[in-house]
């Protein structure tokens, strides 16, 4: 059977990995219930590890498609481009909703949290201690993967890999500071709206900083094997465009819970 085609589209084989993933996040979401009502944490790990293995199995797949096999022609890259451009427009409505409750309730305070903001019995965070350096972190970040992807377009191979290893370790250390100031936090996320708002809001940008994190560390493993030429390097873009969609997220983070909130 001929495999010659006369149009430039991708059409994807039959793969498991869509409904194993499914399968794979139920499994965790259902360990994730079991752990907060039961204490027990057996089921996450093995929906964990299941949705790692699959995630692991698909990216390796797609990789070999549009680097080894040459299935991602231009208009492949196009549509992928609009795909990319579409997910992250829903990712920033669905912050969109963290603020508009933010917001609703900071602008004007109930009698139940004593008609204040922040409530009454809260000390929030200082925006100019741990708050600040991470904001730093993120705009330094945004200037190194923008450095990395501007010497991949130059075919500088090794400022690219710079660039990318020091965005990756600057993701790093923002996590951990961030780990590091939910522990030293003096309230948690039961304490009224404001623990439920901000821990909400911060925690699913630190999830988004971790996705990221792992977007560029998959990007560096790719530029190292030679994955990505000056023309041919989407994969690339596409976790530049998320990691600056994080750093501009965090910005209203910090002005608007930090520093305003505050």
């Amino acid at each position: 059977m001929s495999t010659h085609k006369n149009h430039p589209f991708h059409l994807v084989d039959y793969s498991p990995w869509p409904l194993m993933g499914s399968l794979g996040a139920l499994t965790m979401m259902m360990g994730l219930i079991k752990w907060f009502h039961l204490f027990n944490n057996n089921l996450l790990k093995i929906g964990s590890l299941i949705t790692l293995l699959i995630m692991f199995q698909w990216w390796r797949d797609i990789t070999r498609e549009g680097t080894f096999q040459g299935l991602h022609t231009l208009v492949v890259t196009k549509g992928l481009q609009w795909g990319m451009i579409l997910f992250i427009t829903s990712e920033v409505f669905f912050f969109v909703s963290f603020f508009w409750s933010f917001f609703h309730s900071a602008l004007a305070p109930v009698i139940d949290i004593g008609m204040k903001w922040p409530p009454l019995g809260i000390s929030s965070f200082n925006p100019i201690e741990i708050p600040l350096l991470n904001t730093l972190i993120l705009i330094t970040s945004g200037l190194t993967v923008t450095w990395a992807h501007h010497s991949l377009m130059e075919n500088n191979f090794k400022q690219a890999f710079q660039g990318l290893l020091l965005t990756i370790i600057l993701g790093i250390y923002f996590s951990i500071l961030q780990g590091f100031e939910y522990l030293e936090a003096p309230f948690t996320i039961s304490d009224s709206v404001y623990g439920s708002s901000f821990f909400m809001a911060t925690g699913f940008h630190g999830l988004h900083v971790l996705i990221g994190t792992t977007f560029l560390l998959i990007c560096f493993i790719r530029h190292y094997l030679n994955h990505f030429s000056t023309i041919h390097h989407f994969g690339f873009e596409a976790a530049a465009w998320y990691w600056h969609f994080v750093d501009v997220v965090w910005l209203f983070l910090y002005v608007s819970i930090y520093w305003w909130g505050g």
